[in-house]
């Protein structure tokens, strides 16, 4: 009925439950149904009945009578409260059972294990002499209570635990204690003394009771008989009918079953009192009313005495002990321990302590530990031992000590998460060190190279000083491994980029938990720790515990959704419940959990607690001061030195004081005075020359002082004194415990009061600093052993001996921060609905607690029983923190459907670390109209200043402040907190002096805390796009940070400038603005100081100013686009700006209406400062009718105070664009069937039987006549078929003209081109080619075609020499696609060939058809008139007629950053789909590889989480991996097996193919492309999510916007035509852009001309061929172009003022002037004299042939130089090839050819090139070096290619023997592949030209290399001055059989596929001349090529180099010397070369 996973106990109490309501029953009826249900919920009735069967079995031999009487004497006696049946006495309430099974099993097995019993009372009464009377002779009968006396002790106890004293004690164990007492055989005086000590003054009348009635109380209580004392202790009792055997206990007693379960019962109810008592909160503990019965109390006694021997008596706190761990080492469990009462409160101790208790003060002394003996298998680790990296970094250390030895195994070797608790001081740190180490070893990769930027490490310490320390210590030790280690804390900032390069960050909780809390996405943080390490995890329970649990819960949620590896250490002080903790940080304990007590401290530690007695203040401090002087007196009497730590800075120079003076009271100096060694004179005069006075005063009495105020130096000086022995004793505040590392025999803490500015209060030290400061007791080399001493009040004793005696398990403190922990993970994303915060929640430290002890957090048992998981408890703390954060606007909460959104403000408070509560205020006192004064207020009542309190003492000096630094009026003045305040943060801004020591601490912690409030109500402030607001807080928070005033002087910005000098420019009023325009000299004399004027020149222009333009242009009547062009105008200075750059802020404002419009952030970097180069800033704003006067464009610097600009854009010259024609309505018109094409092979193309509505309605315009025709309509409306239409037309009418068919993207050109080679070339015979950038095919292959694919540029091209290629004339019709593109980048070309073609037609009298294809268009009749087209060819249809309507939904995302916005949308990309389209496909797209990647692992993760991971793949799972087998690409393997594709450029064409294959099949459901493939392949899903609108620009290195026709065309993807009736779009974008997307994703997007910017290459292309010829040519050319038609329709745009003819006029000839001086300045033109006439000239034509901009023919022409080297060259290469051969220069030659191989291969020419072989890398060339005797067939090293091929002499095996060490085989023979494809050449060459002897042209051979150039014959001779023509014949050497006759490079690292083929330079190396370039194609078979050249003019002997290049492969160049042998011209040969020449050219042309 119950399950058996509740334990014995449980069961045993159903038992009797059952017994209870059956025993009087036959059958079971509907009471009783009930009462079961009640109890145990739903249940089996079967069972039900076979359990009244039971026990009437039970009853059936007894007396019904007998039973009545048996329930009635029992409950009577037990609980005479109650009258009622059998049974009552067990109280029956969900509350009670099902406690952790833990909690019933102690190690001995007995059963009973919650009694505390008093021992040492017991056998105090035992030794009394009053033996027990045994059991036989007491009478049977049952003797109940007297009434008087027995009764009186329990009355008496329960009154005075009424009123609540002694907390910690309950009535029961009190009554012990006291029975025990008044039964000794004590006189009445002795008892009076201890009875006073053990109840406290507060129980004096009780005391005087107990006496005065001492005999009656004792007599009464004796006299009871103990009904039965021995049970057997057996803890597995049946319940059965049978009797069982006697058991034998202290007596003989026979039990009969029932019996027994009496007693069971009792001792239940007993222990279920005790439990109750003590689990409710202790103060609560008298509401349960004990019946006091000494019967029971014998029995535990007699109970407790069989264990006592063998067990502790348990102290309150869960007993782990019950299963060994193996590596806990914890002598508390296992010792015995004391019970004590001291100060009030009882306590279990150590054995062995040492209690003093005098009037003064009481003292407890635990004596050292002995060191744990060593065990037989512990062996030392020796640091020899370890492999290289361990020595390395362990250097100078011998060997591991004993902790790191037994850990090391599991730190070093695996990577287990680990918990290690140990003492302070035993060399936790190296620990840390393991683990480190054995994540370096991870990445440590052949050869010993270590991967730095695969891992990151974090060390999380809780205090700065700490991380300041751990990053020396670490930094120190990784430095010979070339780790960086770095701190990362509140002081030390770091930038992206120095992140990136660290591998190693040491930081504080808070800042790492901001950090992730920003940047999950940020994948260059977080996503790359592989180790966390969490110093001090003890700290959970202080109030920074909430911070580690959410770090280690968003760790390890990040470990389960990514499945990464991250390993967790914990360190951590000595902590009782280190299980919970283990639990917590999922360390598993048999392997990773490793528990040290105090036995393994390297120095034992002797602890002394000192309680001073009194209450009184002063006598306090007084006793303090005597005690502690006596215990400093104490130690250095015996030689030591002593530390007392002290909690004020000033309290150390008075605490020294006082010292020396109580000495000198008592004659006691010279036992502090320093001995008076050699160095003392030395070290005396280092003394005196310090500055601090106190310092030099005590230092001769031999005291010290230390403390963070002091000079660094001074602090140097101490502690080397101290360590040298100087001092006897140094006074020093915490600091120094953390700080250094300073031992001492003794540490003495002076007080335990410390103040906390965070609380704003005296606080206790916490135990983290008392167990620090400890931890420098004992001096590791000198002392045996070493004293720890705290000296505190008498209240404190207790609270500090449980602590430093680990009795108190620590509990969580998660929940007071729950609000804000939630909203941070809301903000993140990780946590977007009820049930994931549920889950979440399951991962922290507050779940294990609250499991273990969950009437701490308020549950009580009856919850916690019928939900042991908490799952309720959880979703109601979560609802509740969710309703809190959506009522602040934090997050907004749908409780009905449970999901979370994040809200900019959460969003704000979250990344400012700013609380729930502090929100609150903000929503109810911030808004636009608050001045400066209102915002100090309002920050001061943040409720992170809560509790700074206003203190008596504090009033005078505040009120100085408020008059002398307070600039604004501070609210609440000096008697409020929030008014203190902000007086102190006036004052911190002020520079003002503060004397109190609360006071500066306070003030600090409001400084540091107002910053980061000032800069979230900035955002805020942006957010809600209030300007004037906005501004104003910008410049509070630079006004914090600089600490000065706005209206100070900006160049107090400055350090170096003195206060005289800033007061003189401000009292002068010279304004930063002046003083720019002024002289150094006049500065100086307005200064009086002449020098100085230099200095403040030169800061003046330090300080950050900037200069904008903003030009705008109107998109549409209500978008404006600003172009904002921003100028740096400041001296960069790199102490003064750092190395980075200078962050802005950007705004939009309107003044009117005091809203922002747009604003962003921009960093302007150093760069661009320096070089003065602009900063360009695109963005749209609104405008509205009536146009508003201006708009401001504000930029304020982040960082700097009086750095900002304006720029004012004026709207009056505005001209607005016209208004738009309406669109054509779509007419209801029958569907045309196929069959009107009227052919029947046309027909056949088609799948379907009728064309849609668009197509129908435009058919007969496209197939029955040749007007232009511009067709605007939706993606997906089968504008393609449109095209073919307007094909088939040209096919019938004019069969032997061409189609041209033009795409904007060489992916649209594949696409079709794999559709027609099909449908048209196969199925038509119509010759179908492609000319494109890659496919150029040869000039025949066009002159046949019938359809020519091609893209803008290319056309252009071919097009540009259209008088001399015929084909182009042929051109029936110019089909171009996606015109809309005409105002992006590529525009101008499209515009161009349009122009073009017009132009074409009207010179050549044939008229060429053009139809444009494009989405639907604002302003359609623009691009109808340029393109010819009236009133019959114009459609323009509206976006809304899609043949599938679109739903669209767009998102904002918050986010400067770009990477972690993207990685911020991955998980709403996964929403998406779940709620779109959970099983039809769905297409994402992202702008880069890098994210098609991040995304695809991104959504892995999150399947990972669901119930099925692999619900997007719909395929057979075997089937799957046939396929992924024959992937290439090894991420893609991955997301296939997910049912997630990926598509991009840089993958290899097969998996490309498959990806399509199975996505257009539906087998998987999601691919993730990128935003190519919008334009490029044609296959739609239901759903498309853009993720993310903007793409990494090259060229601008930044991040722009996709053009708004790539976001159209992506959506365009959504909805399948065949089967959805809807389609759905998603659109990410950056928060800011939100409202311009919404906009023109809705409402056509009108088209302008993007001409204007490259006008001039295409006025040169003109020229070039000969179409312009003169200026008015040029005028004539321009008004063809859409950019004129757009000028005359959109003016403002293209800055033209008015459109009055003479202003066009004007505005064109200035234009055509401007770019034609351009071109002439670039070389390209000259413009002749007459000022008209125009000739192009060899650069411009090298221009327009290579397509290449005028601007860099002008950088060729003049960078290029006679010798360069390849870092010059990376530019575009074969016209540099063609500008060097034409002005001669020979390296620069040989260095272009070297870099085109560097290009196509991806290495660098240094490298060898045996690195082109694929898989080789740096770390394999080893296998190819010398002495490899283990393979045959070569010796002697390889270097390169050429060796190694003929070492492996085509041979696979050798190849395989030489790498198989490294490779698998299928590596091998890729790399073998590649190998035996390099082309290998044989030269051979003679010279053919014209010899004086000679009658006709002759051939002579070239002798080849390894000539001996002494003998004349292998000199040719020529003659000077002469054209020879080398002849070079190639033959492809045989080497390897299977060398297939393929002319395609093998590149695997360059992106398009590449031809072979070769450069031929002949030079001369001497002259460094060149004399020839010839370009070959790739050699088949035998070709010859011939380099024609001329012969120097000098004679003699001279040498020319042919050098043989490759423009592919990298080390396969050849070169070869000619030798010649110049003789004297001949005049007759020089003739007839010339002759020949001018007959074979006559030949050629």
């Amino acid at each position: 009925m119950m399950g058996t996973e509740h334990g014995q106990e449980a069961i045993e109490s159903a038992a009797v439950f059952l017994f209870e309501t059956f025993h009087n029953k036959d059958h079971v009826g509907r009471e009783e149904t009930w009462a079961i249900k009640q109890m145990f919920g739903p249940f089996p009735s079967s069972a039900a009945e076979a359990s009244c069967a039971c026990v009437a079995r039970l009853v059936a031999p007894l007396a019904s009578s007998q039973i009545e009487d048996f329930i009635q004497t029992h409950s009577s006696r037990h609980n005479p409260q109650r009258e009622s049946g059998f049974g009552c006495n067990i109280t029956f309430s969900y509350d009670c059972y099902t406690l952790d099974p833990l909690e019933d099993l102690t190690c001995s097995g007995v059963y009973d294990e919650s009694v505390s019993l008093d021992f040492i009372n017991f056998l105090n009464s035992q030794q009394s002499g009053k033996k027990v009377t045994s059991e036989e002779d007491m009478p049977s009968s049952e003797r109940s209570l007297s009434s008087g006396d027995g009764s009186v002790l329990q009355t008496e106890v329960e009154r005075y635990l009424d009123r609540g004293n002694m907390i910690s004690s309950n009535p029961e164990e009190l009554c012990t204690s006291l029975f025990e007492m008044l039964a000794s055989n004590r006189s009445d005086d002795e008892l009076q003394n201890e009875l006073f000590e053990l109840l406290g003054p507060e129980g004096l009348e009780m005391i005087s009771t107990l006496l005065q009635r001492r005999a009656t109380i004792v007599d009464s209580l004796l006299s009871i008989p103990p009904d039965r004392t021995g049970y057997p202790p057996d803890a597995s009792r049946k319940i059965s009918g049978e009797v069982t055997k006697p058991a034998y206990g202290c007596q003989v007693t026979v039990l009969s079953e029932q019996e027994k379960q009496m007693i069971k019962m009792y001792r239940r109810e007993e222990k279920k009192e005790k439990k109750r008592a003590k689990g409710t909160d202790d103060a609560d503990s008298s509401e349960a009313v004990l019946t006091f019965d000494p019967r029971e109390m014998r029995t535990q006694r007699e109970q407790a005495l069989l264990t006592a021997r063998r067990e502790p008596v348990l102290s309150r706190q869960r007993v782990y002990e019950c299963i060994r761990y193996p590596n806990v080492y914890n002598s508390y469990a296992e010792a015995t321990k004391t019970p004590a009462f001291v100060g009030g409160a009882r306590m279990l101790l150590p054995e062995g302590i040492r209690r003093e208790n005098i009037k003064m003060y009481e003292e407890v002394e635990i004596p050292p530990n002995e060191p744990m003996p060593i065990g037989f298998e512990e062996k030392p680790v020796f640091i020899s031992e370890l492999d290289e990296i361990g020595q390395l970094v362990f250097k100078g250390m011998k060997r591991l000590n004993r902790i790191q030895s037994m850990v090391f195994q599991t730190a070093y070797n695996t990577n287990e998460n680990l918990l290690i608790c140990a003492p302070t001081g035993a060399g936790k740190t190296n620990i840390a060190m393991l683990t480190v180490l054995h994540e370096i070893r991870q990445h440590l990769h052949p050869g010993g190279v270590i991967k730095k930027d695969e891992f990151k490490i974090v060390y999380v310490a809780p205090m700065k000083a700490l991380a300041a320390e751990m990053t020396n210590y670490f930094s120190k030790r990784l430095e010979p491994l070339g780790i960086t280690v770095k701190e990362l804390t509140g002081d030390m900032q770091l930038t992206k980029g120095e992140i990136l390069r660290t591998q190693m960050l040491v930081t504080t909780p808070e800042k790492w938990d901001v950090v992730t809390r920003k940047s999950v996405g940020d994948v260059a943080l977080s996503q790359i720790v592989r180790l966390l390490i969490l110093d001090e995890v003890h700290l959970l329970h202080e109030d920074r515990g909430p911070v580690l649990e959410s770090l280690v819960a968003r760790t390890i949620r990040q470990v389960e959704s990514t499945q990464s590896m991250i390993r967790i250490l914990g360190l951590s002080a000595t902590l009782p419940n280190y299980l919970d903790v283990a639990t917590f940080l999922h360390v598993n304990p048999y392997i990773g959990l490793f528990f040290f007590d105090s036995r393994f401290r390297p120095v034992p530690l002797g602890q002394t607690f000192v309680g001073i007695k009194t209450n009184n203040k002063i006598q306090q401090i007084h006793d303090t001061e005597e005690v502690c002087y006596n215990k400093v007196l104490e130690q250095v009497k015996a030689g030591h030195q002593v530390m007392v730590f002290v909690h004020a800075r000033n309290a150390t120079v008075r605490t020294a004081m006082g010292l020396i003076e109580m000495a000198k009271n008592h004659g006691e100096t010279c036992f502090f005075q320093p001995d008076q060694g050699p160095d003392y004179g030395q070290c005396e005069k280092q003394i005196q020359r310090s500055r601090n006075k106190q310092m030099k005063e005590i230092f001769p009495e031999g005291f010290g002082i230390h403390h963070a105020g002091m000079l660094r130096s001074d602090r140097n000086l101490m502690e080397s004194m101290f360590s040298k022995g100087h001092l006897k004793v140094l006074v020093c505040t915490a600091t120094l415990a953390w700080g250094v590392n300073l031992p001492a025999h003794a540490v003495i803490i002076k007080g335990t009061q410390i103040y906390d500015a965070k609380r704003g209060a005296l606080v206790d030290l916490g135990i983290l600093d008392v167990m620090q400061i400890f931890g420098r007791a004992g001096r590791p080399q000198f002392d045996k052993y070493g004293e720890g001493t705290i000296i505190t009040t008498h209240d404190k004793l207790s609270h500090y001996l449980t602590l430093l005696t680990q009795q108190n398990p620590i509990e969580s403190q998660f929940l007071d921060s729950l609000a804000d922990n939630l909203n941070a993970e809301i903000a993140l994303g990780t946590v977007t609905n009820v049930e994931e915060a549920v889950k979440w929640l399951s991962y922290t430290y507050l779940y294990v607690r609250m499991r273990a002890n969950p009437l701490a957090y308020g549950i009580n048992h009856k919850a916690y029983q019928i939900d042991p998981a908490l799952e309720l408890y959880r979703k109601e703390l979560v609802v509740e923190a969710g309703r809190k954060l959506d009522k602040a606007r934090m997050i907004r909460f749908e409780e009905r459907t449970g999901y979370f959104a994040s809200t900019d403000l959460g969003r704000t408070a979250s990344h400012f670390y700013i609380r729930y509560n502090t929100i609150q205020t903000f929503n109810e006192l911030f808004n636009s109209q608050r001045t400066e004064a209102d915002i100090f207020s309002i920050v001061s009542k943040a409720e992170e200043f809560e509790q700074l309190k206003v203190r008596d003492e504090e009033m005078e000096e505040l009120e100085q402040m408020l008059s002398n630094y307070c600039e604004l009026p501070a609210a609440g003045g000096v008697e409020n907190g929030y008014g203190k305040v902000n007086i102190l943060l006036q004052t911190y801004i002020g520079r003002g002096e503060v004397d109190s020591f609360s006071l500066i601490s306070d003030l600090s912690y409001v400084a540091q805390n107002a910053a980061r409030i000032v800069r979230a109500l900035f955002e805020i402030a942006l957010r809600k796009r209030w300007p004037a607001m906005t501004h104003r807080l910008l410049t509070l928070c630079k006004v914090i940070d600089k600490r000065l005033w706005g209206f100070a002087h900006p160049l107090r910005q400055f350090p170096n400038l003195s206060h005289v000098v800033l007061n003189r420019l401000e009292e002068k009023k010279l304004t930063v603005d002046k003083l720019k325009e002024m002289r150094k000299d006049e500065i100086g004399h307005m200064l009086h100081h002449v020098n100085i004027g230099l200095t403040v020149k030169q800061c003046v222009h330090q300080i950050p100013s900037i200069t904008m333009e903003a030009s705008i242009q109107p998109i549409t009547r209500t978008v404006l686009r600003v172009r904002l062009i921003v100028m740096p105008d400041f001296r960069w200075n790199d102490q003064v700006h750092g190395s980075v750059g200078e962050p802005w802020w950007l705004w939009v404002e309107d003044p009117i209406n005091d809203h922002i419009y747009h604003s962003e952030y921009f960093l302007l970097q150093k760069k661009q400062v320096v070089t003065g180069e602009p900063q360009h800033i695109v963005f749209t704003i609104p405008i509205f009718e009536p146009l508003p006067s201006q708009y401001y464009i504000k930029a304020v610097s982040d960082r700097w105070l009086g750095a900002e600009a304006v720029c004012i854009i004026n709207f009056q010259n505005l001209i607005l664009p016209e208004r738009h024609p309406p669109h054509t309505e779509l007419l209801d018109l029958q569907p045309l069937p196929v069959t009107a094409l009227g052919k029947q092979e046309y027909e056949s193309l088609y799948k379907f039987t009728h064309f849609n509505p668009i197509q129908t309605q435009i058919f007969h315009t496209l197939y029955h006549t040749d007007t232009n025709v511009l067709l605007g309509a939706p993606t997906g409306s089968g504008k393609t078929i449109a095209a073919e239409m307007a094909m088939f037309r040209v096919f019938n009418k004019y069969p032997s003209s061409k189609v041209v068919y033009i795409a904007p993207l060489k992916a649209l050109v594949r696409e079709r081109i794999e559709d027609w080679k099909i449908r048209i070339e196969e199925k038509l015979g119509k010759k179908v080619i492609e000319l494109t950038g890659d496919v150029t095919p040869d000039m025949k292959a066009i002159a046949q075609a019938d359809l020519i694919v091609t893209t803008p540029e290319k056309w252009d091209g071919v097009s540009r020499s259209w008088q001399n290629r015929s084909y182009v004339q042929k051109v029936a019709i110019l089909i171009i696609d996606e015109i809309h593109l005409l105002g992006e980048d590529r525009g101008p070309v499209l515009e161009v060939i349009v122009s073009r073609t017009n132009f074409i037609s009207s010179h050549t009298s044939k008229s060429v058809r053009v139809v444009g294809l494009s989405t639907a268009l604002a302003n359609a009749r623009d691009l109808g008139d340029w393109l010819g087209i009236g009133q019959v060819g114009l459609f323009n249809f509206r976006p809304s007629v899609r043949p599938v309507p679109l739903e669209v939904h767009i998102h904002g995302f918050p986010g400067q950053h770009y990477c972690p916005r993207m990685a911020s949308m991955n998980k709403p990309t996964f929403q998406a789909i779940r709620s779109h389209s959970p099983a039809k496909p769905v297409l994402i797209f992202v702008s880069s590889r890098r994210q098609t990647r991040l995304t695809a692992l991104d959504l892995i993760a999150y399947l990972a989480t669901e119930d099925n991971p692999k619900q997007w793949l719909h395929q057979d799972e075997r089937e799957i991996e046939d396929i992924i087998a024959t992937v290439r690409d090894s991420n893609l393997k991955l997301t296939l097996a997910f049912g997630i594709g990926m598509h991009h450029a840089g993958l290899h064409e097969r998996d490309r193919k498959t990806v399509e294959e199975l996505f257009v099949n539906c087998k998987i459901q999601v691919l993730i492309a990128t935003s190519t493939l919008a334009w490029g392949v044609n296959f739609p899903a239901h759903l498309v999510v853009v993720k993310g609108t903007e793409y990494y620009d090259g060229k601008s290195r930044r991040y722009v916007d996709y053009p708004i026709t790539d976001v159209l065309q992506m959506m365009g993807r959504a909805g399948r035509p065949q089967f959805d009736d809807q389609g759905k779009a998603v659109i990410l974008v950056h928060d800011i852009k939100k409202d311009f997307y919404k906009k023109f994703l809705y409402e056509p997007f009108p088209v302008e001309s993007s001409l204007l910017s490259v006008l001039s290459d295409h006025l040169n292309a003109e020229i070039a061929a000969g179409t312009i010829s003169s200026k008015q040519d040029a005028m004539d050319y321009i008004t063809w172009t859409y950019f004129f038609r757009r000028l005359v329709m959109n003016p403002s745009y293209y800055s033209l003022e008015d459109i009055s003819h003479e202003s066009i006029n004007k505005y064109l000839s200035s234009l055509v002037e401007r770019s034609l001086q351009e071109l002439e300045c670039s070389y390209c033109i000259e413009i002749k004299e007459d000022d008209r006439a125009i000739e192009p000239l060899t650069y411009g034509r090298i221009a327009s042939y290579y397509y290449l901009k005028h601007q860099t023919i002008r950088t060729f022409k003049e960078q290029l130089r006679a010798e360069l080297s390849i870092q010059e060259l990376l530019s575009i290469l074969t016209a540099m090839l063609d500008v060097a051969a034409s002005e001669g220069w020979l390296v620069t030659a040989i260095s272009i050819c070297n870099l085109v191989q560097m290009i196509v291969q991806g290495r660098w020419l240094h490298d060898s090139s045996l690195l082109t072989l694929p898989h080789v890398e740096q770390q394999d060339l080893y296998l190819f070096r010398k002495g490899r005797s283990d393979v045959g067939g070569f010796n002697g090293s390889i270097e390169g290619l050429p060796e190694l091929i003929a070492a492996c002499n085509g041979k696979e095996s050798v190849f395989a023997a030489i790498v198989g060490q490294e490779f698998q085989s299928n590596q091998i023979a890729q790399a073998w592949t590649f190998l035996s494809h390099l082309p290998m050449v044989q030269v051979e060459m003679s010279m053919k030209g014209w010899w004086e002897e000679s009658q006709e042209q002759m051939e002579r051979p070239l002798p080849v290399a390894g000539v001996n150039l002494r003998e004349e014959s292998s000199w040719l001779v020529v003659h000077a001055d002469q054209e020879y023509v080398l002849q070079v014949s190639l033959r492809p050497m045989c080497l390897f059989l299977q060398r297939k006759q393929e002319s395609k490079a093998q590149a695997s690292r360059f992106p398009k596929v590449k031809d072979e083929a070769w450069f031929l330079v002949l030079g001369e190396v001497d002259r460094r001349e060149l004399l020839a370039v010839k370009r070959l194609g790739y050699v088949r078979n035998h070709t010859v090529a011939s380099v024609a050249f001329y012969t120097p003019e000098r004679t003699g002997k001279c040498i020319y180099t042919l050098y043989l290049m490759s423009d592919s492969y990298l080390g396969l160049d050849q070169q070869y010397d000619i030798h010649l042998n110049v003789t004297p011209a001949s005049i007759a040969s020089q003739v007839n070369t010339e002759v020949s020449e001018s007959v074979t050219n006559l030949s050629l042309s």
